[in-house]
């Protein structure tokens, strides 16, 4: 009935007085319902009581412990061309397996036999730094018998001038006696010359003393003639000695400078095997390059460089490896602000792209299709998207990650904080507040747990 009139029916007559009024108007509707709410708001109540692990939500990706353990490209040292392949996509190389084979494209490598020709090279100049030092040793036992013969000629000449000084002095004293005599003859030809004018000598007796007086007077000329040749050969005694030396001299000079010659040939020569004992290695080590191996055990993922007859640059990528055996791990990021609440050992969920889970972020203990992990590093700088990287390892306390992932494959990871009551983590998201700032009471030491 609708009630368009303001007279109201319902204060003339009691409705309840009719059997139907009865059953409507005196029947409790919502007693059950309120019962409902009063047990509802005690359970939420308690509910907000109960403990919450604070948790900090990134994505990342599944990655390795350690570097070496993460796929990698191959490149080439040397320029080349692709030549031969050994192995293709999908294919498990051991370590120093070759995977292809390429060829120089430089002209100065061309030549098949470098190596060799380089190698003869090197035997002949090592050859010659040989000769070089037994021209050098001969050099110095020149210079040994020059200097020995120097020695005799200057102690010959030296015993000449002596010989030539002793002849001197014995020149010296004949003529101071040929002197003698010679005044002596002069002296009695002029007492007989005086004698005979007065007439006690007889003619014949002056003449006698003029005889004598010539010879004495060829005596003292011969002997002073003696002498002075004596003193000549002193001179030439002299003269010899100082020939000796400068001869000598100018032989020991030139012999020195012919040692410092072959001196300095042979060390030219030596630097020279130098050189091409490092060209040999290096034409040997090209040579070596000329083939592409495996680093270690792994699968072939792609061929960069593909084909034959390819042409590349060195330092080029060729082609992608993913090592055989590796350890697990997975990267996360977080924010700057929540970087200082990470620290090392502390506890990590993670979900796997491809593994269904149901997750309770703030009871990990209820989640269903997570897997434990455990921080190992912090990295100190921020990447590129602006958040700090973070790498955690599988947890060897929790359950095994599944086998089946693979290194790439996308996770979701959580990081578990404090415990805190629900009212005050719901009071902290409604007010943006960020997680609690503290420090663990205990922390595993990685490298313990390594060791």
């Amino acid at each position: 009935m609708l009630n368009i009139s303001n007279n109201k029916v319902s204060e003339d007559i009691d409705l309840t007085s009719f059997k139907s009024g009865k059953e409507i108007f005196t029947r409790e509707y919502h007693k059950g319902f309120k019962k409902f709410l009063f047990v509802f708001s005690i359970i939420l109540l308690a509910v907000l009581f109960l403990p919450w692990t604070q948790n900090i939500s990134s994505k990342g990706n599944v990655t390795t412990l350690k570097p070496n353990h993460r796929p990698q490209t191959l490149q080439s040292q040397i320029p080349g061309r692709i030549e031969q392949w050994f192995v293709q996509e999908g294919d498990f190389v051991k370590k120093g397996d070759t995977i292809l084979r390429i060829s120089e494209v430089k002209s100065e490598y061309f030549d098949e036999r470098l190596a060799e020709r380089t190698d003869d090279q090197l035997n002949a100049k090592s050859s010659s730094v040989e000769a070089y030092k037994n021209k050098v040793g001969a050099l110095k036992n020149q210079r040994i018998a020059l200097q020995q013969e120097r020695i005799l000629n200057l102690e010959q000449g030296k015993n000449k001038l002596l010989q030539a000084h002793l002849k001197v002095k014995s020149d010296s004293i004949d003529y101071e006696a040929t002197k003698i005599n010679a005044s002596i003859a002069e002296i009695q030809y002029q007492r007989t010359l005086t004698l005979q004018e007065e007439g006690l000598k007889a003619v014949k007796d002056v003449e006698e003393k003029r005889s004598k007086l010539q010879e004495a007077t060829a005596k003292l000329i011969s002997q002073e003639n003696k002498f002075l040749s004596a003193k000549n050969n002193v001179l030439n005694g002299k003269l010899s000695i100082l020939t000796i030396k400068a001869s000598y001299a100018d032989k020991l000079a030139k012999t020195q400078s012919d040692l410092f010659t072959a001196q300095s040939d042979g060390f030219d020569t030596q630097a020279q095997v130098s050189k091409l004992e490092t060209d040999l290695a290096n034409y040997r080590k090209r040579n070596s390059l000329l083939f592409v191996t495996s680093p270690q055990d792994g699968y072939i993922n792609r061929a960069i460089k593909s084909g034959i007859g390819e042409t590349f640059k060195e330092g080029e990528q060729l082609v992608s490896i993913m090592p055989a055996n590796y350890e697990l791990a997975a990267e996360m990021y977080v924010r700057p602000i929540d970087l200082p609440l990470i620290h090392l050992g502390e506890n990590v969920r993670v979900q796997f792209d491809g593994w269904p889970a149901i997750i309770f972020s703030g009871w990990p203990n209820v989640s269903y299709g997570t897997y434990g992990a455990k921080v190992v590093a912090i990295e100190n700088f921020i990447s590129i998207n602006g958040m700090y990287r973070v790498l955690i390892k599988p947890d060897i306390n929790d359950v095994e990650w599944p086998e089946a992932i693979r290194v790439g494959s996308g996770v979701k990871t959580i990081a578990l904080l404090e415990n805190v009551p629900i009212w005050f983590e719901l009071w902290r998201q409604i007010n943006s507040f960020p997680p609690n700032f503290y420090q663990p009471s205990k922390m595993s030491d990685p490298s313990k747990e390594k060791a």
